[in-house]
């Protein structure tokens, strides 16, 4: 049986580990609060720029534009992926989960770009391309990741090294499920592009200057951008949604194991009062003889 003092060790050191789970626990609740509002503020202009990409394509002379898919078909085609991890464990299966989703839908040779460096370590030992990766904001997404992520996909594409480009990152469903989900970004797809209230503007008509082409080549990489950003922040939340969920956990078996080496403790003190009452009983008892 433990002494007290090794029960008191014990005792301090879950303490500590209790101390640390619940401060993870506030900060992920504090910066997955900060993120989503945050995402909100920037949504209605990333919600601008959808809707004068798809006015400007639905007109004739874009459906040959070089954003849509009207290379023509072959074997074989090169298609680079943006996979969203984080930098940290301690997340539950977050990790794990977009880990197995990437080599679900990525064969091996597949060129990868991966966000975070729990990706980028896993990925470097197996088969596949990594070809840059970005870093992860340890307090929240960076819009400026998103523009070079965005930046160098649109330069993939029109140059002709990529054949498309996607992006694997984990949903949030809820507070409790969140599961990976990928998201196809280029070639541009004119239905992808509607707005959930096109009717309202469908009456309207734009004249864009200096030129449709142009103006589109201008927006096209800002609406990638906002998407990129969206699937940062969401991938951001799950993530702190994730290490709520396993420090909530933790926090509760620290609780129990305090609890239970209280009880120890109890026990180790009572037997050692009693072994004291013992031995002055029985040298009161010697002393009586």
């Amino acid at each position: 049986m433990d002494t007290m003092r090794d029960i008191r060790i014990r005792a301090r050191s879950v303490k500590q580990t209790l101390q640390v789970t619940t401060a993870m626990k506030l900060i992920s609740t504090s910066k997955l609060r900060k993120a989503r509002r945050r995402l909100e503020d920037t949504r209605p202009y990333f919600e601008a720029i959808r809707e004068t990409l798809f006015d400007i394509a639905e007109k004739a002379t874009i459906d040959a534009g070089r954003w849509f898919d009207t290379r023509p078909a072959k074997e074989g085609k090169v298609t680079a992926t943006l996979v969203i991890t984080s930098d940290r464990g301690l997340a539950g299966g977050y990790n794990h989960q977009v880990i197995r989703f990437v080599e679900e839908h990525c064969p091996p040779g597949s060129i990868l770009l991966p966000v975070g460096l729990v990706g980028k370590r896993y990925f470097m030992e197996k088969d596949y391309v990594l070809l840059e990766d970005f870093p992860v904001s340890a307090k929240e997404p960076s819009v400026s990741v998103a523009h070079d992520v965005a930046a160098l996909a649109s330069e993939l594409f029109l140059s002709g090294k990529v054949d498309g480009f996607r992006v694997i990152f984990t949903h949030m469903l809820s507070s409790v499920k969140q599961v990976p989900e990928m998201i196809e970004l280029l070639p541009l797809v004119r239905e992808r592009l509607a707005p959930g209230h096109r009717a309202s503007r469908s009456s309207v008509t734009y004249e864009y200057l200096p030129g449709e082409e142009a103006l589109f080549d201008l927006l096209a990489p800002k609406f990638l951008k906002g998407i990129i950003y969206g699937t940062l922040v969401e991938a951001f939340a799950s993530e702190q949604i994730a290490r709520m969920t396993a420090m909530d956990a933790a926090s509760k078996n620290a609780k129990a194991m305090m609890e239970h080496l209280q009880l120890l403790y109890n026990r180790a003190r009572q037997a050692a009062i009693t072994g004291e009452v013992s031995e002055i009983v029985a040298g009161a008892t010697a002393l009586g003889d």
